[in-house]
């Protein structure tokens, strides 16, 4: 029995020793800070106002909205509300596709398929993600319901037509295989309930994933593993996503600042926060170049920030909605953004 209590002792003192080394590393690529760099270069400043108007006010929730998210082809927009209904909408001319009634009216995070964008996903409150094909008119049931979560679902969004990734409260986030429902790995590093997964946009193997332990975990779907965990907020991580060239991604937390982490040097490189900004941030979304971080707030405001700027005053406000903004997005193409609230409307602007 001593022999064993020795052997754990030197374990550990070898897992301090190795976090030193880590540490180590990762302060001295830790050198500047971002406004360091940038006051070398002579950039060209976000426009203040930006040439940003309100272009579609998309009405037809009959209760607070909670997530929502675009096509690949930046037409369509799939929402989800505390109404009990998916609805598809026809950014362009705000028509709604379809109207999908669900069993569960706890809603909590929709997706839409990147490749084909003939599949949605939700998940909420019944621990089930569903998944549905538009493709099939008219879309009364799910194709598929993926059951193996103890908790809440939280966050879905697709790798492929075939894979996808949900995150939830049970501390876990699962890939699954569509077709037949299978598990096929499940990530459990997270000693907290898992918020938000964001799926690389250059490596379909990576993402990242955010939770109320207040750290952020790389993972690499080949080995099953976290690869990296980031570190820096003080509450809980509520959102993330990826920067457009995938070697970085950002944070909003309910310590009322956004991060924005980079893999290649394993260390936050910039933090976004105002001393009048009191609220906890909903959702995240990167502009197509990266330049601007838009940032969705409890106190109905949407809030842009230059990822170059020294990143204590905002770029620009759109004070869009009535009540909570709960999810906002950046179309693939880039030319407009979507913002969603409580106070049931979805607002794109261009």
């Amino acid at each position: 029995m001593s022999d064993i209590f020795e052997r754990i002792d030197k374990a550990k003192v070898e897992v301090s020793r190795l976090k030193g080394e880590i540490e180590k590393v990762r302060s001295e690529k830790a050198d500047r800070t971002m406004s360091e760099v940038t006051a070398e270069k002579s950039l060209k400043a976000v426009k203040k106002p930006p040439v940003v108007r309100l272009r579609r006010t998309l009405k037809g929730h009959f209760g607070k909205v909670y997530a929502m998210n675009w096509s690949f082809d930046s037409q369509s927009i799939v929402s989800a509300s505390q109404d009990g209904k998916l609805i598809i909408w026809d950014a362009w001319s705000m028509s709604k596709t379809n109207l999908i009634p669900l069993r569960s009216s706890w809603v909590m995070t929709c997706a839409f398929e990147q490749t084909q964008g003939n599949l949605v996903a939700c998940g909420g409150l019944d621990n089930l993600c569903s998944i549905f094909n538009i493709a099939q008119s008219p879309t009364m049931r799910a194709s598929q319901e993926l059951a193996a979560h103890d908790g809440y679902i939280s966050c879905c969004r697709f790798i492929d037509e075939g894979h996808i990734i949900t995150a939830s409260g049970d501390s876990s986030c699962i890939r699954w295989d569509i077709e037949t429902g299978e598990v096929l790995n499940t990530f459990s590093d997270h000693t907290g309930d898992v918020m938000s997964v964001a799926i690389s946009p250059v490596d379909k193997n990576m993402f990242v994933s955010g939770s109320v332990d207040a750290t952020a975990r790389l993972w690499d779907i080949r080995t099953t593993k976290c690869v990296q965990t980031h570190v820096g907020h003080e509450s809980d991580i509520n959102c993330v996503d990826f920067f457009p060239d995938g070697n970085s991604f950002g944070t909003g937390s309910d310590d009322s600042s956004c991060r924005l982490f980079d893999l290649r040097c394993y260390n936050q490189v910039n933090s976004f926060n105002n001393e009048k900004i009191l609220c906890g941030i909903t959702s995240v979304a990167f502009s197509k170049s990266g330049r601007v971080l838009f940032a969705g707030y409890d106190d109905f405001n949407t809030i842009a920030w230059d990822t170059l700027d020294s990143a204590s005053v905002p770029a620009f406000y759109l004070p869009v909605h009535e009540n909570r903004v709960s999810c906002l997005g950046v179309s693939p193409k880039g030319d407009a953004l979507c913002t969603g609230s409580w106070d049931t409307l979805l607002k794109v602007w261009a």
